[in-house]
């Protein structure tokens, strides 16, 4: 008997927010931060590529220069990777991988698309991001109406995604993170950061109607009253940075367990004893 995966995101709503937040056209400061820490890792690797894929919409100008070529990529209504001709190798995305219903089948999906030794860089909100509003609205929801309802996207851990990436069959792993907090005057104007960012609720379980008044009250009330600093709500934006490289024989290798010729004791010149 198989169980099928849970819808997470409504991708229709998730194509909605985005589409407003184009319209929008606001300061995506989150991206363009992310896309720097992308830039500062690609300027670390000390190689030429040739053909790159960027899985979004729009290749930021910054990218160009890392690949002789780049061919624009996305993922289907049915989590389809549309990429054309392969093998690529260097695939990069920020933040198109953030409503995906399955993950771990859209890294085995790129990781396929590159060629051996090809190069994977991505950019994720991590958990950490918007804790506030989330522990707020939970809050609120149970004073108010004696209940929970999915309001805030689940956004990754960075303990696990070192895992994802082997479990797409990516070698040497690498995940990291990095934190900003952003300072606001009132909750309205982080609504509309994250209209901007195309980061409203696309939650296949959330709720369709209105916020109804009672729980807004309440909901500004909590974020006021333990996220606030000199008259500014706080809130937290995780970014998690995925390395990662497709498989090939003359990578560097771990060595296996038992193998070392050199005491650790040795190393560090002190004396090993026995407990």
């Amino acid at each position: 008997m198989t169980t099928e995966r849970p819808v997470l995101f409504d991708i229709q709503a998730v194509r909605a927010v985005r589409a407003r937040a184009r319209r929008i056209a606001g300061d995506r400061f989150l991206e363009q931060a992310a896309l720097e820490g992308l830039c500062d890792r690609l300027a670390a690797v000390t190689r030429r590529f040739q053909r790159g894929m960027w899985i979004g919409e729009t290749l930021p100008s910054q990218m160009r220069s890392f690949a002789e070529s780049w061919t624009l990529a996305d993922f289907d209504d049915r989590e389809v990777l549309d990429w054309g001709a392969a093998p690529f190798d260097l695939a990069i995305s920020l933040y198109s991988l953030q409503a995906i219903n399955d993950l771990p089948g859209a890294l085995i999906q790129i990781r396929r698309a590159l060629k051996p030794d090809g190069l994977f860089l991505a950019a994720l909100f991590g958990g950490e991001t918007l804790h506030e509003l989330r522990e707020s609205f939970a809050v609120a929801e149970a004073e108010i109406s004696g209940g929970i309802s999915p309001r805030v996207s689940p956004f990754a851990d960075v303990r696990d995604m070192g895992a994802l990436l082997q479990r797409g069959g990516f070698a040497l792993p690498v995940a990291d993170v990095e934190r900003l907090q952003v300072r606001y005057r009132d909750f309205a104007s982080l609504v509309r950061d994250l209209r901007a960012h195309g980061q409203s609720n696309a939650l296949s379980a959330r709720r369709r109607r209105f916020l109804g008044r009672g729980i807004l009250e309440a909901l500004t009330a909590n974020y006021s009253a333990r996220y606030a600093h000199d008259g500014k709500l706080n809130a937290t934006f995780e970014t998690l940075y995925l390395t990662g490289w497709a498989p090939d024989q003359g990578q560097q290798q771990p060595l296996k367990p038992g193998s070392a010729r050199t005491r650790l004791s040795d190393a560090l010149g002190t004396v090993e004893r026995k407990v």
